[in-house]
């Protein structure tokens, strides 16, 4: 199964709580939050990775 990455958006002015990303199976290894924006504020440094 292909990975799944959940990400938390930490700004303080956005309302975007929690998204999470579904990889096909051609995403490379080494992709991680630090290569996405978040969909509603497009902030790139308030992502966070959650780890369950």
């Amino acid at each position: 199964m292909p990975a799944t990455l959940e990400v938390v958006c930490n700004d303080d002015g956005c309302e975007m709580d929690m998204f999470e990303l579904h990889y096909t199976y051609d995403m490379p290894d080494d992709v991680g939050v630090a290569d996405f924006v978040c969909p509603y504020c497009q902030g790139t440094e308030s992502l966070e990775a959650v780890e369950l």
